[in-house]
């Protein structure tokens, strides 16, 4: 039997992880990308408005789309720090009930500027805020350089998400 019958077999996985590693390493390409949400038509047509209606920085940060390009999704800043999902799912924890009672230390409902939100925190410090009580559900994270400022974030999008987005039980 010889005895380099198994060596060519350990190349390609090696091959391959180099070429993923040398492909995700390109410091010219800030771009972040982001998954597109894909809502039913109604709630699609919601979200085009809120695109329309967002603003052009937040937070101090200017507006920085993730890729693909849709207008189910929005960012600003570097990176971008500021993502916003139009028409995702609903969040397993906001069906909890120990979230809607702030028992869960992740996860803890409140309202800012006249739009409700679960707030859920990451292990890495970064936030991910999803809109309640509206026809649709918005998702926004905070990644955690922008921490601090989440508050002001969530104000600087209010207006754009009441105006676009109407009050009532997505789903």
């Amino acid at each position: 039997m010889p005895l380099f019958r198994h060596r060519p077999l350990g190349l390609p996985p090696l091959a391959l992880v180099l070429a993923i590693t040398v492909a995700g390493c390109s410091s010219a390409d800030d771009t972040a990308t982001a998954a597109v949400p894909s809502p039913d038509a109604t709630v699609t047509e919601l979200c085009g408005k809120l695109d329309d209606a967002l603003p052009a920085t937040v937070a101090g940060q200017d507006r920085d789309d993730p890729e693909p390009a849709s207008a189910l999704t929005a960012g600003w800043g570097r990176g971008p720090a500021i993502i916003l999902r139009c028409g995702v799912i609903r969040p397993p924890k906001m069906i909890d009930p120990k979230v809607a009672v702030g028992g869960d230390a992740d996860a803890v409902a409140g309202g800012v500027d006249g739009v409700d939100w679960l707030q859920e925190k990451a292990d890495d410090g970064a936030f991910r805020f999803t809109t309640a009580s509206r026809v649709a559900y918005v998702e926004v994270a905070v990644d955690g350089e922008r921490a601090g400022d989440s508050a002001g974030v969530l104000v600087a999008l209010a207006p754009a998400i009441k105006s676009a987005i109407p009050e009532g039980i997505a789903d």
